[in-house]
């Protein structure tokens, strides 16, 4: 007998179970979770046991027609056969970016077609120098804060000149022949008695506030926005750095009326604008 069973046992049947020893278990339970259980060996050569579990979940998603028939479709190529799906070997997934439609979604056409060209005004706006008629500045002529007060330079400038050229007229007719010496205003011909003196005349200042602690991106029409609620003004004049044209922290309003000065000191004074606390006092006359 023990010949016998010697005689019957083969040496493959030993690699066999060595074999069968290596090759991974699967397992699943109740709740679905498959377990895979495999032995092999690590880097020192001692045979291990590694246990993997995979929960498999089914997600439902939403997709397009066109996106669902496109998922139908035969593979091709090197794919050619494969399982459906994704493969890593071959396929590299991007990561998913939402599709945001344009803001005219429910919007008429006669809206978006005023929005387009409020925007065309806008970029022309931007590319021509926009210049003020009345004070140079750049900025409408109907938004100019002196528009009420002052009145356009180029009549001033067009005033002055053809008050020159009159002067010039005067002074030929009154000298014809050989050159002629200068002749004060007040003492022409058709000027009558003694002229004015600017040393007698003194500006009132008790209508002018002087507005200090601004920031350096001040312009004159923060200035104008910020007092001309109080009444009427008649000057605004705004200290600048000649070499960079930026504010240099103070400048001076006036009023045509005390009142509205009185007023607006009281309301501005201690007002924050711009991060800053602003200090609003009448100026001093020197």
């Amino acid at each position: 007998m023990p010949v016998d069973t010697l005689a019957n046992h083969s040496w493959a049947d030993e690699i066999e179970e060595e074999e069968d020893a290596y090759q991974p278990k699967v397992f699943t339970d109740e709740n679905g979770i498959k377990t895979i259980v495999e032995f092999r060996d690590n880097e020192d050569g001692k045979k291990v046991k590694v246990t993997r579990k995979i929960r498999s979940k089914l997600v439902t998603e939403h997709v397009n027609k066109a996106v669902a028939a496109r998922k139908k479709w035969a593979k091709f190529g090197e794919e050619e056969g494969n399982k459906p799906g994704p493969d890593m070997s071959t396929t590299t997934i991007g990561e998913n970016i939402p599709l945001k439609l344009g803001s005219t979604a429910g919007k008429s056409v006669e809206t978006v077609a005023a929005e387009e060209a409020q925007e065309k005004l806008r970029r022309q706006a931007k590319a021509k120098n926009i210049m003020c008629r009345i004070c140079k500045g750049e900025h409408f002529t109907s938004k100019c804060p002196y528009k009420d007060t002052l009145p356009p330079l180029d009549e001033i400038a067009n005033s002055i000149e053809s008050a020159k050229l009159e002067n010039a007229a005067a002074a030929a007719a009154d000298g014809p022949g050989g050159p002629t010496k200068y002749i004060a205003p007040h003492l022409r011909k058709g000027a009558g008695g003694t002229g004015e003196s600017m040393r007698d005349t003194k500006r009132d200042d008790s209508a002018t506030l002087r507005v200090t602690n601004l920031s350096e991106d001040v312009t004159d029409n923060d200035i104008y926005d910020l007092f001309y609620r109080f009444g009427q003004i008649a000057r605004v004049y705004l200290a600048r750095d000649r070499d960079t044209g930026l504010c240099k922290g103070f400048a001076f309003v006036s009023f045509t009326d005390k009142e509205d000065a009185e007023r607006a000191q009281q309301a501005v004074n201690g007002y924050g604008y711009d991060n800053l606390i602003l200090r609003v006092e009448f100026a001093r006359s020197s």
